[in-house]
């Protein structure tokens, strides 16, 4: 069965933060692909994001694919995580007392990005470029969508987060929190109850 390609036409609307609160303590469900498809190219341009070798780690990695997106905000508030520096995570495998080297686990990330435009547009370069299978050794999670302002997205900018958000497996909507904007300390207690159904969906996944 050929699986939808997100990249032609519109996919499943982002989930709602009133959606969210209402999820079950299990995976969320999958409203993209999840894994790289078939005839996507790999975007072209220097705005492409790095490659850094890490160790093997068998927690989540999130990737903030701009400056400022909010990923090490995020990475507090979840066990077993890490970001990733602004670049793909490409895991080495140590070799083995052998001498024989295994091929490494895959990285599990999560792409972070604002939901300002210049935020989206580099989701999408970000999304595209796994959808192309230019990073083999990287498994897309999801994408975490950091509000940028108070408020509801224009118009514009929601049209825009479907399109971006349906070319990955799940998407997480993070609503914009004051207190992260004033330095405060940031813990999953106080923060909203979309960040802690997803924090618990991350968990039900990194479990299985």
């Amino acid at each position: 069965m050929t699986e939808h390609n997100p990249w032609i036409t519109v996919a499943t609307p982002v989930t709602s933060e009133e959606e969210n609160v209402g999820a079950a303590q299990e995976p969320p469900r999958v409203t993209g692909p999840q894994r790289p498809q078939s005839g996507v190219p790999v975007p072209q341009g220097g705005d492409l994001l790095p490659r850094r070798s890490v160790a093997e780690f068998d927690g989540l990695w999130w990737l903030g694919v701009h400056g400022g997106a909010g990923e090490t905000t995020l990475s507090a508030l979840v066990e077993r995580s890490r970001t990733a520096q602004h670049a793909w995570p490409e895991p080495v495998s140590p070799e083995m007392a052998s001498g024989v080297t295994m091929p490494p686990r895959l990285a599990k990330v999560i792409l972070v990005a604002r939901t300002h435009a210049h935020g989206l547009r580099a989701a999408q370069l970000a999304a595209t470029e796994w959808a192309s299978g230019a990073v083999p050794g990287v498994d897309v999670l999801g994408m975490a969508l950091v509000a940028d302002a108070p408020g509801r997205l224009p118009r514009s900018l929601r049209d825009m987060a479907k399109i971006v958000t349906g070319g990955v497996p799940r998407v997480w909507q993070i609503p914009w929190v004051e207190s992260w904007r004033l330095g405060e300390q940031v813990t999953l207690e106080s923060s909203p109850k979309a960040v802690q159904v997803m924090v618990t969906e991350l968990a039900a996944l990194l479990a299985r």
